[in-house]
């Protein structure tokens, strides 16, 4: 049985990162379930709590609550994901758990604290169905939480929510089922929160600045972050050009997909960040179609929209390819316009500009040229062909949360321009469905804005040239 110390696991030695220093401790980490050699560091969630903990006022604590288990369909669950902000400050994947955090140290139970993580417990008889768990022990020495007590402790705590001045929580999920074999589980720890804090008068009470204060800390990316960020956008730039290189007519949307979420799992990462949309033909112009069950034809566009999950980061890259292998005439005049509008976008990603400057540049050259091709004859037509937003945030969420105040250095935002004109559309029957979205996930930098995602071909050229080559699921004569 080997058994390494606990500074190895989380060392980035690819990356440069210094290693934190060995503990007195040796746990045998496969006791956890712990595989990763490049999860982030317990020293990134004390740092995050600290932040958090610094925009607390005097005498104040905040609580949060991991995410609901959700049900796919009578006993069977769909697989875990934790709550981002939970997981921002804890590292835990863990559910039915609850993270207090106190401003000034306070005295729980008779033992000084400014933090109690309360989990679940290690119960061999649990994790023989549903995995190892990390416990007390595994939470305080691999996670770096100061305090931490089992869930089934949480009624029974001495935690009097009285004595705050503010008592700060979020919105109660409405999604948590009522586990009747644990009176532990969510739905419980829920119930025992309202009696806890049921005798606190409503204006200590403030479930806005915790939804506010998050969105300000997770806007901005640590060099930690950052790398798992671009982990997970390569992983997804090597499976968009694996699907060039694969595809071909005839090819379903569900066998596009496969190839897509094959690389994903293939390279380590644990999800697709959201349901892949691959659309083709009259799919493409379905900004979240998801179904993915058509045989592609030869004259059809397929819009890939797709982002791998590493670590709890998510990548989010489109790209739009015809499927014979060539942009017919009029792929490649509304293709072309697009890609010129994510050019003016990218222009615009830079450090002070206003979030949605970007949008503002993009939206301005398709409406401009949508009008020279008379698709549109007024430039408030646009948003029948071009409906949604040109950015968003990225990270612990696809559509990530940020302030939408000037971009700052160090966030990753969206750039996707799209024209979609579905069948039936008022334009010449030429242009129907057609649709086109090129995405990329740009990294606001205080200088030239860095296109992470630009290892994926890009124009029309490029894609038609890489089609050509012949790849991991080619079946191309």
């Amino acid at each position: 049985m080997r058994f390494f110390y606990l500074y190895l696991l989380f060392s980035f030695v690819q990356t440069g990162y210094s290693q934190e220093q060995p503990k007195k401790h040796e746990i045998n980490l496969n006791q956890y379930a712990i595989y990763d050699t490049d999860l982030l560091p317990a020293s990134f969630y004390k740092k995050n709590r600290e932040n958090l903990r610094a925009l607390m006022g005097n005498n104040s604590v905040a609580v949060f609550f991991s995410n609901a288990i959700k049900n796919r369909s009578n006993d069977v669950d769909f697989q875990y994901h934790q709550d981002p902000n939970f997981y921002y400050l804890t590292g835990l994947r863990e559910p039915n758990s609850i993270l207090v955090i106190f401003k000034n140290q306070v005295e729980i139970n008779g033992e000084k604290t400014k933090e109690i993580l309360f989990i679940q417990p290690k119960e061999k008889s649990k994790e023989v169905w549903t995995g190892k768990r990390l416990g007390k022990l595994g939470v305080e020495m691999i996670l770096g939480i100061e305090t931490s007590y089992s869930n089934k402790e949480f009624n029974t705590t001495n935690l009097n929510f009285e004595q705050f001045s503010k008592v700060y929580h979020l919105p109660k999920q409405t999604d948590v089922n009522d586990n009747v074999f644990d009176k532990s589980d969510l739905y419980n720890l829920y119930l025992q929160f309202d009696s806890k804090i049921a005798p606190v008068e409503t204006e200590k009470e403030d479930k806005t600045k915790l939804i506010q204060w998050l969105a300000k800390l997770r806007e901005v990316k640590t060099s930690e972050e950052l790398y798992l960020m671009r982990k997970a956008i390569d992983i997804t730039c090597v499976a968009q050009k694996e699907l060039m290189k694969a595809l071909q007519p005839n090819m379903t949307e569900y066998q596009s997909e496969a190839i897509i979420e094959y690389i994903f799992k293939a390279s380590g990462a644990e999800y697709p960040g959201f349901p892949s949309i691959l659309g083709s033909g009259e799919n493409s112009c379905i900004l979240h179609y998801s179904t993915n069950r058509k045989t592609m034809l030869g004259s059809n566009l397929l819009v890939s929209d797709v982002g791998a999950e590493y670590h709890g980061y998510t990548a989010d890259v489109t790209r739009t390819m015809p499927v014979d292998g060539h942009f017919s005439k009029e792929e490649k005049i509304i293709y072309d316009i697009v890609l010129k509008a994510q050019k003016a976008g990218i222009e615009e990603c830079k450090a002070g500009n206003s979030f949605w400057d970007p949008n503002i540049a993009a939206t301005s050259v398709i409406s401009q040229e949508l009008q020279k091709l008379g698709i549109i004859k007024s430039p408030i037509g646009v948003r029948r062909y071009f409906m949604h937003g040109t950015s968003h945030y990225l990270g612990l969420d696809v559509h990530d949360v940020g302030t939408y105040l000037p971009l700052k250095a160090n966030s990753i935002i969206t750039v996707e321009p799209g024209i979609y004109i579905p069948e039936g559309s008022p334009c010449d029957k030429k242009w129907w469905n057609i649709g086109v979205r090129i995405e990329d996930d740009v990294l606001i930098t205080t200088e030239k804005p860095e296109v992470l995602s630009d290892c994926i071909p890009k124009t029309t050229a490029e894609i038609e040239l890489m089609m050509k080559e012949i790849g991991l699921f080619s079946q191309k004569k």
